[in-house]
């Protein structure tokens, strides 16, 4: 089971490329998609789940042109978009009876079965009789799932789906992708790196709507070995060895300024030699293309 992407592009009105001649072959499993924000992952998201058309290429998935037979593809989808719109007076098991009613389960015991089991696999089932609007972000997002899941979909989309989290939630949250992940495609699509290092195998970056990277995750790393240095320096000096070294990232630890800087040969002054990580994979793939 894959999704097929090929060549796939989209400009809008206002001249902005958002996909530009992607290709991308997603496997079973869960799959990441990484790019900072308007790099293109959510407009690739929204067109694979066909709520926006393409200007040219092609998308297939277990035979189906999802571009051309979008009923046919919705009944293989499930999708947790950034922004889940929810009734906020409604009850987590109302609204879930509602979305599975609309997937086209007419039978109110083989409902009521479904929807009992979705709550209780998301870890919501005693939130039942809850209102919407009273849930954690962490409870909507699950709840997000479990609607994602009505129809036991064989490709799920989820959009940024730990932005906002606390560092419990998003352990649940991933614990869940993961198992939902077991057996069919799951496209996780976010500028969240720990999300994809935690969860994926396989993985792209996007970057003004164009595919920079799509590797098996440990390759992309393994390729990295020996050629990050890292070295503790003062903020002000910054500038002078961003002109001096290919500096792919700083960040700060306990107040301190430290920088990653990529160089196949020791550098020297001071730089030590680290274990890669997907960060310095993104970091460097973003600095070659711009």
């Amino acid at each position: 089971m894959e999704l097929s992407i090929n060549n796939l592009s989209k400009t809008y009105a206002n001249g902005v490329v958002a996909l530009d001649d992607v290709s991308l072959t997603i496997p079973t499993g869960l799959f990441g998609l990484l790019g900072p924000n308007g790099a293109g992952k959510s407009t690739l998201m929204r067109t694979i789940a066909t709520l926006q058309e393409a200007d040219s290429g092609e998308i297939t998935f277990e035979g189906i042109d999802v571009l051309r037979q979008k009923n046919e593809v919705k009944k293989m989808l499930g999708y947790l978009p950034q922004s889940f719109g929810f009734y906020p007076k409604d009850t987590g098991y109302n609204l879930l009876d509602h979305f599975t009613l609309l997937k086209g389960v007419k039978d109110k015991k083989e409902r009521e079965a479904k929807v009992e089991e979705l709550l209780k696999r998301v870890n919501l089932w005693n939130e039942r009789k809850q209102k919407l609007g009273t849930y954690s972000n962490g409870m909507r997002q699950r709840f997000g799932i479990a609607q994602a899941l009505i129809g036991n979909p064989k490709l799920i989309i989820v959009d940024e789906p730990t932005a906002g989290l606390d560092p419990e939630e998003r352990v649940r949250f991933h614990n869940l992708l993961s198992e939902i992940g077991e057996n069919v495609v799951v496209i996780l699509s976010t500028h969240i790196v720990d999300d994809v290092s935690d969860l994926c195998t396989n993985m792209a970056i996007i970057d003004k709507g164009r595919i920079i990277l799509k590797e098996n995750i440990f390759e992309a790393v393994f390729h990295l070995k020996g050629n990050i240095w890292e070295k503790e320096i003062a903020k002000v000096n910054l500038a002078e060895y961003e002109e001096k070294y290919d500096v792919i990232s700083t960040r700060l630890f306990a107040g301190k300024t430290f920088i990653h800087i990529h160089s196949e040969a020791n550098p020297e002054n001071g730089f030590m030699s680290i274990e890669p990580s997907l960060e310095d994979v993104y970091f460097y793939h973003l600095n070659q293309a711009n």
